[in-house]
């Protein structure tokens, strides 16, 4: 492939969270187990979510895009760096580390678009709670979604373009486990000015405008809260938002733990480091933060299990009659 200015750039070579070889195992088995837990979290949360009829709202609509966002994330990065570790190599081809930064730039943003929905679905909830199902219908839940995808589609396409058009020396070493777009901007030996414009006002308005769209929704239903006169209204009226502001201050503090690592220490590896944060530990507490915080997740979830098993032993019945 011939990058930028005719570039022949073979591969990228991703130095991962330490170069220690006793620490490999350990790594390897520690993230595969992550991943799993975050992938059977997640799935667990669509299909008990799928499977009752309750469920089928606006509020769990939204959430099992969130889980289906949060599964494609961590598989983003997480399997190219577990194959790595596994095969003791470090190499990503030029191809596979753009197709990597650009699918991880669509669903970090996705992410954040979808926290942003969830929480105008929640100010709907509280502040106009007897026009909710009018305001928050199918035709409106679907168009906030598909603009969610689209945006972060676009972001990650100009992103990833942009790009494109670098060059780089051969054999270039990432400090970090996967193809991190500032990484490769800071890599790259042709002018970036023109790409760091770009990628902070574009990190600036695609972060700083859904914060402030959930600080806008949150400070209208802190309001509304506050006006109900018994206290049991204003416990459960939180309660309805209450896994959900759990989920955006976990997402919002550790990707500004990451920021300021970068910023402060110069260390990329401190900044690898606090990478896992928002890519592994938010995705994977997700699902927990959801059943344990709320009762018709949990009890969904049960049920699910629950017919999950008594299917089985029917099909194995069934199987032993002549």
């Amino acid at each position: 492939m011939e990058p930028g200015n005719g570039t022949q750039l073979l591969e990228f070579l991703l130095l991962g969270l330490s170069e220690a070889p006793e620490l490999q195992p350990l790594l390897f088995g520690l993230f595969l187990s992550m991943y799993l837990v975050t992938v059977l979290g997640n799935l667990l949360i669509i299909l008990a979510v799928s499977s009752d009829s309750r469920l089928h709202t606006p509020m769990y609509f939204f959430l099992c895009n969130l889980s289906l966002a949060d599964i494609c994330f961590t598989s983003t990065t997480v399997p190219k760096m577990l194959v790595n570790i596994q095969t003791e190599t470090k190499a990503i081809a030029y191809a596979g580390c753009i197709a990597q930064m650009g699918f991880f730039l669509l669903f970090a943003g996705l992410d954040d678009f979808l926290l942003t929905v969830m929480a105008y679905d929640r100010f709907v909830a509280i502040c106009h709670p007897l026009h909710y199902m009018v305001i928050m219908n199918p035709r409106l839940c679907g168009l906030l979604v598909l603009v969610s995808w689209i945006t972060s589609a676009l972001y990650s396409l100009l992103q990833s373009l942009m790009v494109l058009e670098l060059s780089f020396c051969p054999d270039l070493e990432i400090p970090h486990f996967f193809c991190e777009h500032n990484q490769m901007v800071q890599l790259a030996r042709s002018d970036t000015f023109l790409e760091n414009i770009v990628m902070y006002f574009g990190a600036g308005l695609l972060g700083g405008g859904p914060l402030a769209g959930i600080l806008c929704s949150y400070s209208k239903i802190v309001s509304s809260i506050r006006a109900i006169p018994s206290a049991q209204g204003k416990y459960k009226a939180f309660s309805t938002c209450a896994s959900h502001l759990s989920v955006v201050s976990l997402f919002y503090c550790t990707s500004l733990s990451v920021y300021f690592s970068s910023a402060f220490t110069h260390s990329s590896q401190s900044s690898a480091v606090a990478s896992v944060m928002y890519t592994m530990v938010t995705p994977m507490l997700n699902p927990f933060i959801y059943s344990l915080r709320n009762r018709d997740i949990k009890g969904a979830m049960n049920r699910f299990v629950g017919m999950a098993g008594i299917k089985g032993p029917i099909v194995l019945g069934l199987k032993k009659c002549p």
